[in-house]
């Protein structure tokens, strides 16, 4: 796995829904297993959860085992006038200190004693967001000078290495080797 370092941040809250719904309910702790996600979560498991991926092709991969996204965007969402609480976007892990969004394709991060998720993507917003909190989603997909759009509503990952995670955990961040991979959609 290598050494962790960079930035030390923490968890702020965990969610998980067994139920496949927008939201998801805060937890206590969660529990992460190995190739499989978030146990009890509606998006665990070895191939895609997504109803919309299932239809496409039930045996890819599932990059999406863990969704995690900062409490700095949730603030600033909140700002923007769209209150989201904990779990509400549908995040599995609400951390701090830790800048999700810029990190490279491939990073590790240790949650809590023992958990490790390996980062894979961006999560893809869609209209569900706005089904939620009407106008959400303009904040959430903004464009920059060029037009393109800018994916802000957190990372998902895979899980490495089985372990529980709650709420005050450590964030620990381990760098894939140079060179780095931005994220993509996924």
């Amino acid at each position: 796995m290598g050494q962790m370092r960079g930035p030390l941040g923490r968890v702020v809250a965990v969610a998980a829904d067994g139920t496949h719904r927008f939201s998801k309910v805060p937890r206590d702790r969660v529990e992460l297993r190995a190739g499989h996600g978030v146990v009890g979560d509606a998006h665990a498991g070895a191939t895609v959860r997504h109803r919309s991926r299932v239809r496409r092709d039930p045996t890819t991969p599932n990059l999406r085992q863990v969704h995690l996204v900062a409490v700095e965007q949730l603030r600033e969402w909140q700002a923007s006038g769209h209150p989201v609480p904990p779990g509400g976007i549908g995040e599995n892990v609400l951390t701090e200190g830790v800048d999700l969004l810029a990190l490279p394709e491939g990073t590790l991060l240790a949650l809590g004693g023992q958990a490790v998720v390996r980062v894979t993507g961006l999560r893809n917003p869609c209209r569900q967001i706005d089904d939620y909190r009407p106008g959400l989603l303009a904040v959430v997909l903004p464009r920059d000078e060029q037009g393109h759009p800018q994916l802000r509503v957190g990372v998902m990952a895979v899980v490495e290495r089985d372990g529980a995670v709650a709420a005050g955990d450590p964030v620990q961040v381990g760098y894939p080797p140079q060179p780095h991979r931005p994220l993509r959609r996924v």
